[in-house]
């Protein structure tokens, strides 16, 4: 039975409903989990919690309701902290830097992410999915880079960063330019997502990807969602490699896994990796 309510903090919950695997749930469905920062900063200090939990090896994004995240609030932005003194050109520029700072924690979050998104995912929404290493969308979610409807710039929170390589530069122009919507089949055809299911099929699909990832060796999947995202930035094929190629020495000197994978394919048994060597 899952574990539920192990921790609240404000408008972010943190369960654990399955072994290895912690659900994190924006909580502020009535405003469609819009990110105000009476969100976004106990979002932001609940990943920073459970990067160093080594009992979690898989985490799993979503929102309350009826959305994912609508993204930035307008009517009710919330307050933001240790801002006291300072004038409107500074206290924006800390406001932006709460906002990167959650993008950016996802990123380095030594567990994979899995956005289970299960609405709208507007603007910032659309960043915060973006900036998980997987996407599982429902079939009534949606997608919107909402920035150029509102006579701004399309570009934040990394969306010109991180759309372009999601679903390459041709799309991603379109998309930042028109601001039109992209519903849950297109956003699969076009790679945005990994696969869009049934929406009361979201979060156990999710959680079956996630105990599946978890079975896997912890070095070797922290490694592998490492070099994924710097692959991105790589200066070239070779570098890169030899990257890759280190680190696949670095758990095959290291740990014994790869001899107990062996033998467990040979005796028809599930993997048990220790990530050590005897």
């Amino acid at each position: 039975m899952a574990q539920r309510y192990l921790q609240r903090v404000s408008y972010v919950l943190v369960e654990h409903p399955r072994p290895a695997v912690a659900l994190i749930t924006l909580n502020r469905p009535e405003r469609m989990n819009s990110m105000a920062f009476d969100v976004m900063v106990p979002l932001k200090a609940a990943l920073e919690k459970i990067t160093y939990d080594n009992s979690v090896r898989v985490v799993v994004l979503t929102g309350a309701g009826r959305g994912f995240s609508s993204g930035a609030d307008h009517k009710s932005a919330g307050e933001v902290p240790h801002v006291q003194g300072l004038t409107r050109p500074t206290y924006a520029l800390r406001s932006m830097e709460i906002l990167d700072d959650v993008i950016l924690a996802l990123r380095r979050l030594h567990q994979p992410v899995i956005a289970a998104v299960n609405g709208a995912a507007i603007g910032g929404g659309l960043c915060l999915a973006l900036a998980c290493d997987i996407r599982i969308a429902s079939s009534g979610a949606y997608f919107r880079a909402a920035g150029i409807n509102n006579g701004l710039t399309a570009s934040e929170l990394g969306l010109s960063y991180l759309l372009p390589r999601a679903i390459g530069t041709s799309r991603a122009f379109e998309l930042m330019l028109t601001g039109r919507d992209v519903d849950a089949e297109e956003a699969e055809r076009i790679g945005l997502v990994s696969r869009h299911v049934a929406d009361d099929q979201l979060l156990d699909t999710c959680y079956a990807m996630a105990e599946r990832i978890a079975a896997f060796s912890r070095p070797g999947i922290e490694l592998t969602k490492r070099t994924l995202w710097t692959g991105l930035d790589a200066a070239s094929l070779e570098g890169h490699m030899q990257a890759e190629g280190l680190g696949q020495l670095f758990v095959r000197l290291l740990t014994a896994n790869f001899e107990e994978a062996v033998a467990a394919r040979a005796e028809k048994r599930p993997a048990v990796f220790t990530d050590d060597k005897p």
